[in-house]
This record gives C-alpha cells, sequence and structure tokens, in this order.
C-alpha cells in the first residue's frame, strides 16, 4: 500500500497566546469532519515517567535508551535523544505519526511546515509573525485580537466562534494541493 505523507500544520505563538486551545479547537474540527489527526507537542521540557513504576525502572535503573508503553487502548514511548539532539518535526512525523492524515502540531516555530500563528497584543508586545522573512514565508494563517493586523495571508479574530472551521478549511485545502 503506497501511502501519502500527512499533512502537517503547526499552530505557534508566544506563552498564554493561546496555542493550546486553537490546537484543540482546529483538531476537533477536522475529526469531526473525519480525518485520521495526529498531533505534536514541542515543549522545554516535561514529565512522563513516574518514579518506581516498571517502565521508569526499565529507563533509570535498567539503562534502556528507549521505552515503549503498549496496552489495549495506549501506548507511549519514553527515552533520550542520544548523541543526535533532538529530533526536528519532520523526523517525529516520519518516525511515529506517519499513518496520519493530518498532523498538528503545536510549537515547532522553526519548522518548514506551514504555520498558524496566535497572536494577542494583550499579552505580547509583538507577534513573530514580521520578525524572519522565513518564518513569515511558512504562515498560512494569523489569530490575532488586533484589528487591521497587516499580513499577506488570512487574518482572523482569535474570538470569533467559526475561526476553527475556517482554519480547517485551510488545512483541508493543503491537503487537496491547493494554495492556502
Amino acid at each position: 500500500m503506497n501511502r501519502s505523507s500527512p499533512v502537517v500544520v503547526c499552530v505557534t505563538g508566544k506563552k498564554k497566546s493561546g496555542k493550546t486551545t486553537t490546537t484543540v479547537g482546529l483538531v476537533e474540527e477536522l475529526v469531526r469532519r473525519g480525518h485520521r489527526v495526529m498531533t505534536a507537542k514541542h515543549g522545554h521540557g516535561f514529565a512522563l515517567d513516574t518514579e518506581g513504576t516498571d517502565s521508569w525502572r526499565h529507563r533509570h535503573e535498567g539503562g534502556a535508551h528507549r521505552v515503549v508503553l503498549a496496552g489495549p487502548r495506549e501506548m507511549a514511548v519514553v527515552g533520550e535523544w542520544g548523541s543526535s539532539g533532538e529530533a526536528g518535526l519532520e523526523e517525529l512525523v516520519e518516525r511515529f505519526l506517519a499513518d496520519a492524515e493530518i498532523v498538528v502540531a503545536e510549537g515547532f516555530k522553526s519548522s518548514s511546515a506551514p504555520k498558524i500563528e496566535v497572536f494577542r497584543s494583550s499579552a505580547h508586545e509583538a507577534p513573530l509573525y514580521g520578525s524572519d522573512p522565513r518564518y513569515d514565508a511558512t504562515c498560512l494563517a494569523i489569530l490575532t485580537d488586533v484589528a487591521d493586523f497587516p499580513a499577506h495571508v488570512p487574518v482572523m479574530d482569535v474570538n470569533d466562534p467559526a475561526r476553527f472551521r475556517r482554519l480547517a478549511d485551510l488545512v483541508e485545502s493543503l491537503r487537496a494541493g491547493g494554495d492556502a
């Protein structure tokens, strides 16, 4: 079976801008439309291992480089990147999310994947958009509380109840190979 690569889109923005709300709303809308959606989240550290569990012991006492936890309904991979360092979004998608139709990634602002930026002027002085032409070239849309935000991409009100439907339309246009 020849499966095509999933469409990948990143939801970016600074802390407390609404990235998680946007990611969840977009995923919910895409799933409602019948798509097989998976997500990736970039963070600056997190704790998944719980001291004393069997998987924690495999890794921390036994020294396993990577541990796969598998159950009837859930799975997880826990480990370290090793000497090569953190994998980029493209490698994560290839290794762990290749069977998705659409991957919505929260964060990963340095990725070459199309981006939806969430910018709230009430939380930050300036958006990411406009600070780097390489970033701007990957922007698919901007959600903001700024009326008349100047951009070469669709700009949507961050509080518009229809924003997730409109974003899903843009993502589906990427999947169809159309221009956003």
